[in-house]
């Protein structure tokens, strides 16, 4: 049933794998680890997130069903790698987390080359277009004079910087935790898709991003964790393009917002599959702040958040497709057809 997941998961990784080892054949460059020595050599990484992430599911369940008595212990860890960790769950998770890995160094290598293939960049027609949008008017200082400079400042930052450690967790609590297989299938392999359609987006489209071009636009805002960061990224990148200084991963690249996509697509799947009310509020407001936020701070154009999302639609459909969901017309909905490989859902 999962057979068009597996194939696009594996082909995804895979094609992207190809690309970043002949682009980095072409250009004469080392594929880099894009998280240092964090958990130690990629070798041992792989393993390390798969014990993790089955750690993570068995350690606070076990201490809170056995209210902290070790005889209890053992006991409940049988019966949930018994009723929960079968073959289907252990390659789900293990056939996702590797996958997404594999993708996301990959894309991480890719976007650092861009300014070793392409110095055409096409900041000028995007800043154009963003102030016809909004009548010769600057988005961000727009956004600047109606949300102010400082305390805006910082709680916008702290939201857009949450999409550092959400992309992990929402791969693996849908990985982990969905209680329809496909559902895991569904999350991994858009995630995939959509950083694989963003990576094609930078070549397709190469630009800085206004906070890098025009950077007099957000000199007013007060120091954040998010200017630190883009200062950061602006030394790296002038560094990466240093000759001889090796080992260093840029990650400069403006078009499309992923930062969009990934958020707009966890807002979907929350969407689709959850029916927490509350979770739903939370993760539709997310995806707005961090649209916002991507224009307050000068990370992306208003078209590169348009890309993002286009992004995230065709990710969230076709991964869709691929994982068994059959999609609705009227009323817009989607519902499994497969609650695991071998079981079709027997009612709509």
């Amino acid at each position: 049933m999962y057979r068009r997941a597996y194939v696009l998961l594996v082909v995804t990784a895979i094609g992207m794998g190809l690309w970043a080892v002949i682009t980095a054949a072409v250009l004469d460059q080392g594929l880099v680890d894009p998280e240092g020595s964090f958990l130690g050599p990629s070798w041992l990484r792989l393993p390390l997130l798969l014990l993790g992430a089955l750690l993570l599911d068995l350690l606070p369940r076990t201490l809170w069903y056995s209210k902290g008595r070790p005889t209890l212990m053992p006991a409940i860890v049988r019966e949930r790698l018994r009723s929960h960790w079968n073959k289907e769950r252990l390659t789900l998770v293990a056939l996702g987390i590797i996958c997404f890995y594999v993708v996301y160094v990959c894309y991480r290598n890719i976007k650092s080359y861009l300014p070793l293939v392409s110095d055409r960049m096409y900041d000028r027609e995007l800043h154009l277009l963003d102030r016809a949008l909004f009548f010769g008017n600057d988005p961000a200082i727009v956004l600047h004079d109606l949300l102010g400079t400082t305390v805006a400042a910082h709680l916008l930052s702290y939201i857009y910087l949450w999409f550092l450690p959400l992309v992990p967790l929402a791969v693996t609590a849908w990985l982990v935790w969905s209680r329809n297989m496909s559902y895991g299938y569904w999350f991994v392999t858009s995630q995939c898709v959509a950083w694989t359609l963003g990576t094609i987006s930078y070549y397709a489209l190469p630009t800085l991003g206004p906070g890098l071009e025009y950077v007099a636009i957000y000199q007013p805002l007060a120091d954040t964790p998010t200017t630190s960061l883009m200062e950061s990224l602006v030394y790296t990148r002038q560094s990466y393009m240093i000759p001889g200084l090796e080992g260093q991963v840029q990650s400069v690249a403006g078009f499309a917002s992923l930062h969009t996509a990934i958020t707009l697509l966890v807002a979907l799947m929350v969407q689709f599959t959850l029916q927490n009310r509350i979770l739903k509020v939370v993760f539709w407001v997310n995806f707005g702040v961090t649209v916002v936020a991507t224009l307050y701070f000068g990370w992306h154009y208003i078209a590169d958040d348009i890309a993002g999302i286009m992004i995230a639609l065709v990710a969230f459909y076709v991964g869709g497709l691929a994982s068994g969901q059959k999609f609705d017309r009227y009323p817009l909905q989607s519902h499994p057809t497969t609650t695991t490989s071998k079981v079709p859902v027997s009612r709509d």
